[in-house]
């Protein structure tokens, strides 16, 4: 099983608000996560789930048919896995795949990648570029250890991997790598080769916006450049 939590995308990306006005950074929300689910598509999963509220995350799943594990509280990432892991886990699930909404790069050959490496019971991690980030965790059974997601969820998953004594395979993939959270993230998923939807969102959202001193900028708007 697949899951992406997705917590209410209104409030998506804060750290991008001395760029990206908000209406903007909701806009880039949907993208990324438009990118995400079809590279899950792509690699042909049949049963991927998102653990949501919210509407638009709702609506994108039904369109690829994947499962709808509601959070209704939305009290972020980490509750919304443990809540989605306990179902799986209820239902027989062997093996959960963890990932985040905001990895716009991700192709269906990491997805392959990452169950490839997979120990018949034990942990993948493939970290965010800086290390310190966990941008895929497959674990197998499903509820092999807890996630606790943040800016620095690497080294504590690591540690938890290690500590159920099974096999733990740490995975480095770029393109999974790539989290948009600040500016700089921004600046390289527009300079990376591509044409997802994030990434034309974000050339047109960049293209009058000069690289240094994102700080700076005025927040951009969508409207703005329709």
């Amino acid at each position: 099983m697949i899951l992406v939590p997705v917590k209410n995308l209104h409030n998506a990306k804060q750290r991008l608000s001395s760029l990206l006005d908000s209406a903007t950074r909701i806009e880039l929300a949907h993208a990324m996560l438009s990118d995400v689910l079809g590279a899950v598509a792509d690699f042909g999963c049949h049963d991927g789930s998102l653990g949501t509220s919210d509407p638009f995350a709702l609506e994108l799943a039904k369109h690829y048919g994947f499962e709808i594990i509601r959070d209704d509280s939305n009290g972020g990432e980490t509750q919304a896995i443990a809540m989605a892991t306990d179902a799986c886990a209820s239902h027989g699930v062997e093996t959960t795949l963890v990932l985040p909404g905001d990895i716009p790069l991700i192709e269906a050959n990491d997805v392959r990648a990452i169950y490839e490496s997979a120990p018949s019971r034990g942990s993948v991690l493939v970290p965010s570029s800086d290390k310190r980030g966990s941008n895929a965790v497959l674990r197998r059974p499903a509820g092999l250890f807890p996630l606790r997601f943040g800016n620095d969820s690497f080294m504590p998953h690591l540690a938890a991997a290690i500590a159920t004594d099974t096999s733990c395979v740490v995975l480095s993939l770029p393109r999974i790598g790539l989290d948009i959270d600040t500016p700089e993230d921004l600046l390289q998923l527009e300079q990376s080769p591509g044409e997802k939807r994030s990434q034309r969102l974000a050339r047109s959202l960049l293209k009058n916006i000069s690289t240094p001193g994102f700080g700076k900028q005025q927040p951009v708007s969508v409207a703005a450049e329709s």
